[in-house]
């Protein structure tokens, strides 16, 4: 992230540094105090701009509705009410929802990819290469919500003693599977591939579950005898955990989009003392990178 001096933002923006200091002064523009000196992240300024970028009227684009498309997450939907964005969800997988944002069907995604890199090793950012990859998103944001935990959702005492894939691969363990394009899907078959297997070497409940919490209800069933799901749906239903691995759990959107009234009241939210209390509540959540950007286009 670059940030600019007072002299240098006023410099980019073109405008002087007494005008400048009226709008920091009115918190009109974004900004951070820093040992007494103001700092300007320069992307923030460059969407301050954006945002109030005026158009013929020949050329006006259609706002997406204000809903937030992609994965479903516990801790995201309390913060969508508790914000009070106004923000409504649709929670139809990272994949699907990056497909809605292309389309302009939705203001934001809720989004966590996953891929091997060269080395057979989980990509360190797979999210931010789909955002990159993605066409018709030359303006495309992510921002931070949470890190979070992905493992194995497992009947209360673990009966089947699992520890890992391994053990549900050798044991013939009944597996829940996610729908195709899910992240949680994506990191299972990456997870696989890494051990040289696929999902046809597992005993598969060929009927997916759409959400984590209902993969969670269905080993609560009796349905399955694992699936892989956040921690916080497990405990949310009662159920045991093994730990695969910690993840980015991110807000894509375009550009234009974040300085939007409804954005915004989910951004400021973001960096509550709240947040972080709900997140240690329903465990596996790591919210200190909340309200980060971590790509612009």
């Amino acid at each position: 992230m670059e940030f600019l001096t007072t002299s240098e933002a006023a410099d980019y923006l073109r405008l002087g540094e007494r005008k400048l200091y009226e709008l920091v002064t009115t918190g009109a523009i974004p900004c951070s105090k820093v040992t007494g000196k103001w700092l300007f992240p320069r992307h923030e300024l460059d969407l301050w701009v954006l945002s109030g970028l005026a158009r013929p009227a020949g050329m006006l684009t259609t706002e997406p509705p204000p809903v937030m498309g992609g994965s479903q997450d516990e801790l995201l939907d309390w913060s969508l009410r508790e914000s009070g964005s106004g923000l409504g969800s649709m929670s139809e997988g990272s994949a699907r929802g990056l497909e809605r944002l292309q389309r302009d069907e939705v203001m934001a995604v809720a989004l966590h990819f996953h891929s091997l890199d060269a080395t057979g090793n989980l990509a360190a950012d797979a999210s931010v290469t789909a955002l990159r990859d993605a066409p018709d998103l030359h303006d495309a944001l992510l921002v931070a919500f949470v890190r979070r935990e992905q493992g194995l959702v497992l009947p209360p005492g673990n009966p089947k003693r699992l520890r890992g894939l391994a053990d549900v691969l050798a044991v013939g363990a009944r597996m829940a599977m996610r729908q195709q394009g899910t992240g949680a899907q994506m990191l299972l078959d990456a997870l696989l591939k890494r051990a040289d297997a696929t999902t046809r070497d597992l005993r598969r409940v060929e009927t997916p579950a759409l959400t984590g919490p209902d993969l969670a209800e269905m080993v609560r069933a009796g349905q399955a005898d694992c699936g892989v799901a956040t921690r916080a749906a497990a405990r949310s239903a009662g159920l045991d955990f093994v730990p695969l691995v910690w993840e980015n759990f991110d807000l894509a959107m375009r550009q234009r989009s974040y300085f939007r009234p409804a954005m915004q009241a989910l951004i400021r939210f973001l960096s509550e003392r709240r947040l972080r209390q709900r997140a240690e509540e329903l465990t596996g959540y790591d919210p200190s990178p909340a309200g980060q950007i971590r790509f612009a286009a």
